[in-house]
């Protein structure tokens, strides 16, 4: 677990303890496409970790926004991890149960142990997690929870994660129905990147001072990936960190691991936006990734009018943010 913070690009490393403790560990935002309140809806769930705070932001544009605490300490008055909310106007209502959660090392996202679940006029329109019988015990009421035939599986279209590392990036990333463990490993500066999956290498990049940027085909079971990677951040600050005897500034890495047509790209917002307003890279991996393929991609802040394009592929997004 990352005890501190890292240094902002261009300035000291001796930080206060207030900017440490609101510097993500964490952060991984997903958006569903569901149903709500009987029409297609891009649900935005987005996850956040830091030293002193842990927090999952459920919203969906123009129904609601609501934010819920998953700090597990006794001495959190608004502790709320298990409970439920009401949005009266739009006769949703949402229940959640994280007592129990089980989390991967450093993640702000659950692995099991939870649910969240969100109903309409008392009728189940989206559940995630693997307490289906506690939800069913806890709210007897609520139609379609008897069994999972009877919901409508929640279609993940994307995924971003920032993580945070030294010499290697960890995220897990479901491709066509099977989770996999994707790790990037980086010498620094002009040194070589190395892909895996599954701790299998299915790429090697080699004089990434020259190859800041990119794009490879990778097969994951099978499948057809596209990778794109955007390293710059890391190169320049790499650089400087030479030329200032190991005083330079933390950079990162952004990643796009992309499978099928089209995908959405969810809005930054709260801690992800922060992150990326002390970033020194101007560089956009959307923009470039876009303009090299013929695949659709629409960046949206989760609103129920773009869920016409129907999009079938799947994207992961990954900031690897470097913490010396």
């Amino acid at each position: 677990m990352i005890a501190g913070c890292f240094s902002q690009p261009n300035t000291p490393s001796s930080s206060s303890s207030s900017y440490c403790s609101q510097v993500p560990q964490n952060v991984v935002t997903c958006i569903y496409q569901t149903q709500l309140c009987n029409s297609p809806t891009y649900l935005t769930l987005s996850w956040s970790k830091a030293l002193f705070s842990h927090s999952l932001t459920v919203s969906a544009a123009d129904i609601f926004s609501i934010t819920i605490s998953l700090n597990s300490s006794t001495l959190s008055f608004f502790g709320t991890r298990h409970g439920s909310k009401s949005i009266r106007h739009r006769k949703i209502k949402l229940h959640w149960n994280f007592t129990r959660a089980e989390f991967a090392q450093n993640s702000a996202e659950p692995e099991s142990r939870f649910y969240l679940a969100i109903s309409h006029n008392g009728k189940l329109q989206f559940f995630l997690g693997d307490l289906l019988r506690d939800l069913t015990r806890r709210h007897k009421k609520l139609e379609g929870k008897g069994s999972d035939n009877n919901l409508i599986e929640p279609v993940l279209l994307s995924r971003r994660e920032h993580v945070f590392g030294s010499r290697c990036y960890v995220s897990r990333a479901v491709f066509m129905g099977c989770k996999h463990v994707i790790e990037i490993e980086c010498g620094g500066g002009g040194g070589a990147m190395r892909v895996k999956v599954d701790g299998e290498t299915r790429l090697v990049v080699k004089r990434l001072a020259w190859k800041f940027r990119g794009y490879e085909k990778i097969f994951i079971d099978g499948i057809e990936v596209e990778f794109y990677w955007d390293v710059l951040s890391w190169v320049v600050n790499g650089a400087e960190e030479s030329n200032s005897n190991g005083n330079g500034a933390n950079g990162h890495g952004v990643f796009v691991f992309h499978v099928g047509d089209g995908t959405v790209w969810p809005e930054m917002v709260g801690a992800e936006k922060k992150l990326i307003k002390k970033s020194v890279s101007g560089s956009s991996v959307l923009q470039w990734a876009e303009e090299s393929s013929e695949c659709g991609r629409t960046s949206c802040s989760s609103s129920t009018k773009s869920c016409g394009s129907n999009a079938t592929g799947f994207s992961l997004l990954l900031y690897a943010w470097t913490v010396n």
